[in-house]
């Protein structure tokens, strides 16, 4: 972890003690009106379809999102350098993070989560997370299981992928070391922060092909190293179909250049979060795939299943959902007494606005737009807490605060603070 990072943890801990900012959040205190939020971005070296962290910074600012939330794979210096600039930018910060695992017992049952393509596969995010100076020990030793796994796993996929393309009619020679260089150059950062993905590698490879093969050239031989019969449908310059045409033909499973997946466990990944100080939240699809997973229907029955295994909070990537579902998802399960917060994701290469928005560009409704903003509150509460030593929205064990009699106080309280947190460090006296 960087020092400006623990210089960043520390300006937001400064922010007040809880007494004063109780009493500012306090009945009879002006409330803070609604801001644009966006609590689940990635920054790179994460894949991003931002080239720098000024550069998101910059856009938020520019289409007036005041409250930004970054959750990242595996590795979190890039904090540092976001809370800096989204200070001088007049943007609140949020911490998160993003962990896949694996259910064995629903891969058995072929249930399918929030991954539509893969059964017992399931994505977890951390909000609100603050403990990351120094990691405890407990953290050190699951992010070091995590990175092994995805490293190992990235160097065989380069290695099988070069193979596969070789024998194909496309010798392009590609290490790890190569892809980490492009993705060091792209973003301008220490090769130390960079943990490979799946779309850093087709990048790399996509870029080497435009380099060594004649735009003429290119879709004839894309279509041999693709196993298809004719052409592909696209143009011979178009990066990023080319990027998704690789992953998909490739590198999917069941394709030449597919190596199996190496996950933690359900137990193990919500670990990770509550070590490093964060709620757990699961990331709903709804929607967002057709039809519908299984285990996110019908949303009487996610809820329950999400309660039981201990969840408070829920989130939304809206872009994928149409606002008549989402609407019905967001209620059913803030009436449930679930927080709910929304992001963009920001995860390929398509530069989306920053606030989000339906599928379509359809708006978010604005009854579904407060719920997104009480949720960026509550995180924003709950990581002031836990910087301050204290119990946050759910402690250490990922119990609900037993301060507050049920969820509607708790929620309420927490947004209360929030808001005037986030007003203090937008309007410091």
């Amino acid at each position: 972890m960087t020092q400006r990072t623990a210089e960043a943890l520390a300006s937001l801990k400064g922010l007040g003690t809880p007494n004063d900012l109780a009493v500012l959040a306090g009945a009879g205190s002006p409330r803070l009106l609604r801001l644009k939020v966006n609590s689940h971005i990635h920054l790179p070296p994460n894949f991003s379809a931002f080239q720098t962290v000024a550069q998101a910074i910059e856009l938020s600012a520019a289409q007036g999102v005041r409250v930004l939330g970054v959750s990242n794979y595996y590795d979190y210096d890039v904090y540092g350098d976001f809370v800096e600039g989204a200070r001088k930018a007049g943007i609140f910060p949020l911490f998160g993070l993003e962990i896949i695992c694996l259910i064995d017992e629903l891969v058995k049952q072929g249930v399918k989560i929030n991954d539509p393509g893969n059964p017992g596969k399931m994505y977890i995010c951390g909000k609100g997370i603050t403990r990351l100076e120094p990691f405890s020990p407990e953290a050190t030793r699951l992010l070091g299981i995590i990175r092994q796994n995805d490293s190992t796993r990235m160097r065989e996929v380069i290695l099988k992928l070069a193979e596969v393309l070789a024998q194909r009619g496309l010798p392009i020679r590609l290490t790890e070391a190569d892809v980490i260089d492009m993705v060091a150059r792209r973003h301008g950062c220490p090769r130390s922060r960079i943990y490979l993905q799946e779309r850093h590698v087709c990048q790399a490879f996509q870029e080497a092909i435009f380099a060594s093969v004649p735009v003429s050239e290119r879709l004839e031989k894309l279509a041999r190293a693709f196993g298809l019969a004719a052409a592909p449908k696209f143009g011979p310059e178009d990066a990023v179909r080319i990027q998704n045409e690789i992953r998909a033909q490739l590198m999917k499973a069941g394709k030449p250049a597919y190596v199996p997946e190496t996950f933690v466990n359900f137990e193990q990944a919500w670990r990770l979060i509550l070590e490093l100080g964060g709620i757990p939240a699961y990331p709903t699809l709804a929607d967002g795939t057709s039809p519908i997973c299984p285990f996110e229907q019908p949303v009487e029955d996610l809820i329950a299943t999400l309660k039981a295994r201990g969840f408070q909070c829920a989130e939304f990537i809206p872009i994928r959902n149409t606002p008549e579902v989402l609407t019905s998802y967001v209620r059913a399960m803030r009436e449930a007494g679930l927080v709910i917060t929304a992001g963009t994701e920001h995860n390929t290469l398509d530069l989306l606005p920053i606030e989000p928005a339906c599928v379509k560009a359809l708006p978010v409704p604005e009854e579904v737009k407060d719920i997104f903003w009480e949720g960026a509150c509550v995180v924003a509460a709950h990581q002031f807490l836990t910087l301050h030593g204290e119990c946050g929205f759910v402690d250490a064990q990922g119990n609900p605060n037993p301060k507050y009699p049920n969820a509607e106080a708790r929620i309420a309280a927490f947004k209360s603070l929030g808001q005037g947190i986030i007003g203090r460090y937008l309007n410091p006296e």
